[in-house]
Formats: structure tokens, C-alpha cells, sequence
């Protein structure tokens, strides 16, 4: 039999062929298309992680309690610390409910604000019988029970666009979280843990106009000198999610991540007795004072030591740890009168946690950047710095008190902002040195591409209030041994200045900043990543002006006394320039606050403080594309060149460069592996179609 030459057809085999190739091809550019929906920014989008649009909004119980009996302190503390846990819980169950059952407000309401509603009666109830028991029932705590779920209209600017669930309590905040929109269709809280930071939560710092008021003028009576202290950046990663103020003895009492320099031992169990024991990272080992604030996140998708613990990624606070380049701590005096020495333990926490659902009445967050810093404060919006510009934190805490209290229940009434104009302290308060801070960070800036925010940093926070900018606080503890409270009053008083970096700096050790007598007892399980190479001299450009009165509002604890909260005004401060600067020390005195009533002090401020909110920005054609929330530019096709000159000499930033930088990517190798798929898919569709073509031809011949 002979062999069969007869040729098989060659038509059905190329189209067999041609349709393999197709199926290929368009499988390739699925997985592209998906690979860079999944993987546009380095971490997961917000639209994945959430599409709730809102946050859950509780009246602030500890505000209110301006008067608990010694006997109660301790119960009610814990009573508030768990409230605040329960508000924690219901926002993550909110998250992890499906997009269909949030948009459901019957399981919003059956599910989560019920609940959660039962719990804070429970809640209340104990605490009313904890303050009977002790001889004062308070009135009216049943009514504070009910929360609301607040939603925000991002076109608005972030305003309140209405609640749902439970109607809004009186006097709640109408500060929105600006979430993303997408075809009108609300897309999340944003941020990488699905709870912000979002495009509206970010403004280009070149486009906002001057917004730092005059400081009062100096009386014959001021108080002019300074003292500075050094205490490092907490380059040994000090940290621990605890607030020893507001919430003693209950761990994770913050819901967040705290930096600590100075006494090395502050956590939810110390106390008076305990304090004096902690060691110092001060280069003055007499300066044993707690100074801790919250950390600043870059959410690039790392995983940091705290990404599974709570305080940590498990409640939202997610993305590399950034350490501070410098970190000034700076006491200054009072332009109308001496200061009295601070008390010891004095307890003071300036700005409030929660002000995404209290409202800006205590807000005393104050961003910018070097080389803008005399010019431009910002409350609620971080800024977009300029390349070779770096983001500044400042802070500067109330400096009026009371004469008798060295905390109160509230934490806010025993101390108080001096008047902004006259820099005077109210009816029954006395000067003592102000204590402000000025943190320096080097942070890729974000870019801001079709109304999302890529690269975004953010303060850390309670996971409700939805890391806006205007949430950032800072606390503080009064510890010193060798008479150093006394000293630091004498050197301002008498004009001198004193302190690290001068030639009169008492109780010097004369070592490392950042070498504490005992090692801290919260070290992370991990070490992350970041560690400045050199810490730089710590002193400020500046002495800053005032800020708005505030406190750590809702975060409540022991404490008593009466006194007066009061406004003020923003910090001021000469910012460096390009490169790391050394800064200047400050000639003159800082603008003082806002004060408390001039009449007998009451439980709260009749003021409200001034506050730098959302700024007001001109956007240029280029950026005003594809932007979303108020105020938030992306970035700057402007060519208009930035110079800051402030009293410190030339702090102009390098180059006419206005453009905030991008953040960068990978290289050429990363980019070809994200985009082989594409690639590959888009030759087996051409070779496709040469085949199903070349096919019928034959067919049609």
C-alpha cells in the first residue's frame, strides 16, 4: 500500500491556528489591564479596598464631663477608652461589609449603629453610676448615645452632604472627608487602608495666599528669652499606641502609632510615681518630659512591624514609618507678662484627634513647608511641597494656666491660649513658657492623577476620623529634676537664651541626643526601615505663632479644676530651603493665642478659634484638570518661581521649580515586567488576524 501524500487543508488549520492566537492575545491585554487596575499606584486602589462614603459620627462624651469626682477618674477613663473602642469596631465592620450592604441602610442601622448604640448606653450608664457613687450624677448622658452615619458630597468640597442611619446629634461637626467620585458615584474613603487620605486632602502650597497673621506687639513686661531642648527624633523607634493623658491603664488607649523622644518609659501604666524612672533621649538629663506625637505614614504598600496589630494596619494606620529629620523643641515666653515655671506633671495635649466628626473647634494642626512656613499654614489640607521643599508639622501648645491643676477631666480647662492679639492670658490664668515643636520630614510628594492621590502620606489616627490633616495633635508631660522648670522660666524671663545649641545649656549632659539612660520598653517586633543618617542640630528658624486653641477632644480622662479654653491663631516660622538647612536660632518672641473668657473661668470657650481650613487655591489649566475635592491641585504646570524669604536669611527654594515633585516609580526593568503581558497579547492578536486573513483569501481564490 502506498504512502498518503495527499496534503491535509490548510485553511482550517490556519484557522485553528489564528483563533489559538486571538484568544491568547486578548487574554494578555486582560491580565495587563488587570495587572494595572490592581497595581496603578504600587498598593491596592481605594475602590478596592472600600466604597463606603462616609464615617460613623458620635457625640464626644468626654468633652462634656468638665467635672468628675478623684473617686471616679479611673473608672470613667476606662469607661471612655472603651467607647472609643466600640466606635473602632463598628467603623471596621462598616469596612468589611460588602459595597451592596453599606448602600443597605437597614443593615447599616440593624447591623451597626444599633449595636453600637446599645453599647454606648451600656457604657454611659456606668459611668453615671461610677460619678453617683462618688457623690455627682451627671445629667443628660443617656442622649449622647446614638451615633450617625455621616456621608460627604465630594463636589462640595468635602462638605456634609447628609447622614443616614441615625439622625445627625446637635452640634456635630459638618467637616466632610471629601471621598472620591467617580461618574457621580461616590468610590470610597481613599488611602491605602481604605480610610484616607483622599485627593481633597491635599493642596499645592504655591498656590495658596498668605494666610499667618501678625504676632502681637511686645510689652515693657514681656518675657523675650528662650530655652531649647534637644532630644533627638526617636531615631530608636520608640513607639507604642498607648496615651498615658487621656486613657491611663487601658493599652492601645490611641488607636494609634505615637513617636517619643524624652523620657523613654511612657506608656498607659506609668504614672507621677513611675515617671522620674524613665531616662531621657534629651541631651539635658534634667529634661526627663514626655513629648510624643502621632507618626507620620507614607502609604507606598509597605508592610510595616504594625501592619496585623491593632493601632496599626488592623485599624487603618497603614504604610512606612517616617522618622522626622529634625525635630525642634523650643520654650519662648509671653509678649504682655513673665511666665510662671511649669508645674510638675503638668499634663497638656494640644489639637484634637477627632476633629473629622467634632468639628475645627479645638484644631490646632498646622502643615507647610520649608521656605513657606512665615507665609502659609495649613489645618486641613496637607501640603504639596515644591521640589526641594520639605513638609513641616508645627505646634504650639497652650501657655496659660490655671495656678492649680496639672490636668483636668476634660484635659483642655485647666490650660489655655492667650489672647491672639494682645497675647495676654484670661481672667484667674497665669504665663508659663510656651512649649512649640517643629517637625521636619523628607516626603516623596504625592501626585494626583484623575481625582485620585497617589503616594499619599498622612498623619496617623483613630480609624474613623479618616487621617485628615486637621486631626493632628500633639502631647505632652512636664517631668524635670535639678530645679530645670525654675531655670527655663529665669532664662525667658530674663531675655537670655538658653539651652542646647547656646553657651548656657544646665544639666547638659553633653552627649548623643538620642541616647536614653534606659532602653524603651516598646520596641516593635520588626524595625522598620527608615533611619536618618545624621540627626541635625535642633533649632528652630523661628519661634511660630500661635495656633488655634486645642486639645486631644475625645480622648478623655482623669484630671479636675475649672478653667477656659480659648482660640488662637497659626504658627509662624521661617522655613528652610533646599537641602537640609541648619536652621537659625529665633530673636523674637511667638505669637501668642486666643484666650478664655476675660471673665471668671468656665468649663468651655466662648471663642472659637482661628483656624487656617481649607485653603482657597487658584488652580492653572494644567492642574485643573481631573481634580476632585476643594482646594486640591495636583500638580503645579506653573512656572512661576517660589521665593520665602523669611527673618532667618535666605531661605528661597533652590531652582524656579514650582512643580511638587512626582513620586517615582520603578525603572525600565519593573516597568517591562508590569507590561509583558500587554506586549505579548498585543503580537498574538496581530499574528491572529494575519492568519485569518492570509486564511481567507486562500478560501475566496
Amino acid at each position: 500500500m502506498g504512502r498518503n501524500t495527499r496534503r491535509r487543508p490548510t485553511g482550517p488549520r490556519r484557522a485553528t491556528f489564528a483563533a489559538f492566537a486571538l484568544m491568547l492575545g486578548g487574554g494578555g491585554l486582560v491580565a495587563a489591564n488587570v495587572y494595572a487596575s490592581a497595581t496603578e499606584d504600587g498598593t491596592e486602589t481605594a475602590q478596592t479596598r472600600s466604597a463606603t462614603s462616609g464615617t460613623i459620627d458620635c457625640p464626644d462624651v468626654g468633652s462634656k464631663l468638665t467635672q468628675v469626682p478623684e473617686q471616679a477618674r479611673g473608672d470613667v477613663d476606662k469607661e471612655l477608652a472603651s467607647m472609643d473602642q466600640q466606635v473602632a469596631e463598628a467603623y471596621q465592620q462598616l469596612q468589611s461589609a460588602t459595597p451592596e450592604q453599606r448602600q443597605d441602610s437597614g443593615y447599616t442601622d440593624d447591623q451597626v449603629m444599633k449595636p453600637l448604640k446599645e453599647k454606648r448606653s451600656e457604657t454611659l450608664n456606668r459611668i453615671a453610676d461610677a460619678m453617683e457613687q462618688a457623690g455627682q450624677r451627671p445629667d443628660g448622658l443617656g442622649d449622647m448615645a446614638g451615633c450617625s452615619m455621616r456621608t460627604w458630597n465630594n463636589q462640595n468640597g468635602g462638605q456634609n452632604a447628609g447622614g443616614s442611619s441615625s439622625s445627625p446629634q446637635p452640634g456635630q461637626s459638618q467637616a466632610g472627608n471629601g471621598g472620591q467620585q467617580n461618574g457621580g458615584q461616590q468610590q470610597g474613603n481613599g488611602g491605602q487602608g481604605g480610610n484616607g487620605p483622599v485627593a481633597a486632602d491635599f493642596v499645592d502650597i504655591t498656590k495658596v495666599a498668605p494666610n499667618v497673621p501678625a504676632k502681637p506687639n511686645k510689652s515693657g513686661q514681656a518675657s523675650t528669652g528662650s530655652f531649647s531642648t534637644q532630644c533627638g527624633v526617636n531615631a530608636n523607634k520608640n513607639f507604642n499606641t498607648d496615651n498615658v493623658i487621656v486613657a491611663p491603664g487601658v493599652t492601645n488607649g490611641a488607636h494609634h502609632t505615637h513617636d517619643y523622644v524624652g523620657n523613654q518609659k511612657i506608656n498607659a501604666f506609668s504614672s507621677n510615681d513611675t515617671f522620674l524612672q524613665g531616662g531621657t533621649s534629651c541631651q539635658n538629663k534634667d529634661d526627663l518630659s514626655a513629648y510624643y506625637w502621632p507618626v507620620v505614614r507614607l502609604q507606598d504598600g509597605t508592610q510595616e512591624f504594625d501592619q496585623n496589630q491593632d493601632g496599626g494596619g488592623k485599624e487603618g494606620n497603614v504604610g512606612k514609618i517616617l522618622t522626622a529629620q529634625q525635630a525642634e523643641i523650643k520654650y519662648v515666653g509671653n509678649p504682655t507678662s513673665k511666665v510662671t515655671a511649669m508645674p510638675q506633671f503638668l499634663r497638656i495635649i494640644t489639637g484634637d484627634a477627632k476633629t473629622t466628626t467634632n468639628g475645627l473647634a479645638n484644631a490646632n494642626a498646622h502643615w507647610s513647608c520649608t521656605g513657606f512656613e512665615d507665609k502659609v499654614q495649613l489645618t486641613e489640607q496637607y501640603p504639596l511641597c515644591p521640589q526641594g521643599s520639605k513638609v513641616v508639622r508645627t505646634f504650639a501648645f497652650q501657655s496659660c494656666w490655671d495656678g492649680r491643676n496639672i490636668d483636668s477631666a476634660n484635659h483642655r480647662t485647666h490650660v489655655a491660649f492667650a489672647d491672639p492679639a494682645s497675647g495676654a492670658c484670661g481672667n484667674g490664668f497665669k504665663a508659663i513658657p510656651q512649649l512649640t515643636m517643629r517637625l521636619v520630614y523628607d516626603v516623596p510628594t504625592p501626585t494626583i492623577e484623575n481625582g485620585q492621590v497617589k503616594n499619599a502620606y498622612a498623619v496617623d489616627g483613630f480609624p474613623e476620623q479618616l487621617h485628615k490633616a486637621a486631626t493632628d495633635h500633639d502631647d505632652f508631660i512636664s517631668i524635670t529634676t535639678g530645679g530645670l522648670a525654675d531655670k527655663i522660666a529665669n532664662c525667658i524671663n530674663d531675655g537670655r537664651e538658653c539651652g542646647a545649641g547656646t553657651g548656657e545649656d544646665p544639666g547638659s549632659g553633653g552627649g548623643a541626643t538620642q541616647q536614653p539612660t534606659e532602653q524603651p520598653t516598646a520596641q516593635p517586633t520588626e524595625q522598620p526601615t527608615d533611619q536618618p543618617t545624621q540627626e541635625p542640630t535642633a533649632q528652630p528658624t523661628e519661634d511660630p505663632t500661635t495656633p488655634p486653641a486645642g486639645d486631644d477632644k475625645g480622648n478623655t480622662g482623669g484630671g479636675s479644676g475649672n478653667g477656659d479654653t480659648g482660640g488662637g491663631s497659626g504658627t509662624g516660622g521661617n522655613g528652610g530651603g533646599s537641602g537640609d538647612q541648619t536652621a537659625q536660632p529665633a530673636t523674637s518672641a511667638p505669637e501668642t493665642q486666643q484666650p478664655g473668657n476675660d471673665d471668671s473661668p468656665t468649663a468651655a470657650s466662648t471663642t472659637n478659634p482661628r483656624v487656617y481650613a481649607s485653603a482657597k487655591a487658584s488652580k492653572s489649566a494644567a492642574a485643573a484638570s481631573g481634580q476632585s475635592g476643594s482646594g486640591s491641585d495636583g500638580n503645579n504646570a506653573g512656572d512661576t518661581s517660589v521665593q520665602a524669604q523669611g527673618t532667618g536669611g535666605d531661605t528661597s527654594v533652590a531652582g524656579n521649580q514650582t512643580e511638587p515633585q512626582a513620586s517615582q516609580g520603578g525603572g525600565l526593568a519593573e516597568t517591562g515586567a508590569n507590561l509583558w503581558p500587554a506586549a505579548a497579547g498585543t503580537l498574538l492578536l496581530i499574528a491572529g488576524l494575519f492568519l485569518l486573513t492570509r486564511t481567507r483569501r486562500r478560501y475566496v481564490r
